[in-house]
């Protein structure tokens, strides 16, 4: 039910939702939100206020840093309570990682903060953006029966499915049907109806305060295995000055190579205290280690699984444990567990 009451803030970072064609080189360039606006004439027929916060200048996705993550958080923080709910338009290059970072930075929420944008810019007689954005403002604006947020987590919202934030991964380039949330069911389906599936939704605990962290440790880097991979390029990640967290894209349910150079500079790193996570490169599925001798291997020189956390949730969860002056022994233990909904863990 929504709130004809509601305050919803939409905040502007840019992304192609905002964007216009240069008419001399064809490319998308950046515009400011009076644009955006101009084409959204929907946006006052909606029977809640919104207001608008913009970043300036505007900012391509490609471009996001740890900088804009804090700045983000803190425009969210500052409106708290003002506002009933959240929706950020962002760039889809980058949506998962920035979808997934803020679901640590933003710690028991009890409002919704949803991220949309678009393939196709705005001024487009065939965007993808203006059913987005509309109906992310009303899932943003949408009450339960007792006036809670029914959706009270960081989600995404693109081309009728509403996925929480760090579930995602972006899988087209080209298609409006750009993300998908591969091993965790969808938390709403727009149709003729918003069709919420309340019972895969995070709930917040209510005695608890709702916490903004900033400090985010970037001493993180993601090692995607394939056959042939070199000693040097394996030995040039892990031995990275002051690295702390390694994302380790292996084979199907965890699996690597069991040559010896390899196990030894990977048993190094882990002696050296960084805290390395096995995440698979299949896009469904889940890390087993125990499965098979490669990655048992693995598991008893002490790196650590990241069951079916997706790449992009593994990179900043590593960020914001380090971030929170977690020790590495800390960290290895709460990559186990799921803080946010990041991650199903099987026995």
């Amino acid at each position: 039910m929504i709130d004809t009451n509601a305050n919803v803030l939409l905040i502007y970072t840019g992304g192609t939702i905002g964007m216009v064609e240069n008419p001399e080189s064809g490319a998308l360039e950046p515009f400011n939100f009076s644009h955006l606006r101009s084409n959204m004439p929907e946006i006052k027929r909606l029977n809640f206020n919104v207001e608008t916060y913009l970043f300036d200048p505007p900012f391509d996705s490609s471009d996001v840093s740890i900088a804009i993550w804090r700045h983000m958080v803190n425009v969210i923080e500052v409106n708290y309570e003002r506002y009933d709910g959240f929706v950020i338009l962002h760039g889809t290059d980058t949506m998962a990682y920035t979808a997934s970072v803020l679901s640590f930075m933003l710690e028991n929420l009890t409002k919704p903060v949803i991220l949309t944008g678009s393939q196709l810019p705005i001024g487009k007689l065939r965007t993808d953006g203006k059913e987005n954005l509309i109906t992310a403002l009303e899932i943003a604006a949408d009450k339960d029966e007792k006036g809670g947020a029914v959706v009270p987590e960081l989600c995404i919202y693109m081309q009728k499915l509403l996925m929480r934030g760090n579930r995602t991964t972006k899988v087209n380039a080209d298609h409006f049907s750009a993300f998908r949330s591969p091993n965790y069911p969808c938390l709403a389906e727009a149709g003729l109806d918003i069709r919420y599936n309340n019972s895969s939704i995070l709930q917040p605990e209510t005695e608890l305060p709702v916490r903004f962290n900033y400090e985010l440790d970037r001493n993180m880097v993601v090692l995607k295995l394939f056959p042939g991979i070199s000693r040097e390029v394996v030995r040039a990640h892990l031995t990275i000055p002051g690295v702390r967290g390694v994302v380790l894209e292996t084979y199907g349910t965890g699996n690597s190579p069991i040559n010896p150079w390899f196990m030894e500079l990977v048993r190094d790193a882990v002696e050296r205290r960084v805290v390395v996570v096995n995440v698979t490169q299949c896009l469904y599925g889940s890390v087993m280690m125990h499965r098979y001798e490669n990655g048992q291997r693995l598991e008893k020189i002490g790196v650590i699984s990241g069951h079916d956390i997706t790449t992009e949730a593994a990179l900043g969860k590593l960020m914001a444990l380090f971030g929170k002056g977690c020790t590495p022994e800390e960290v290895k233990q709460l990559m186990q567990y799921s803080l946010r909904g990041e991650l199903t863990v099987k026995g």
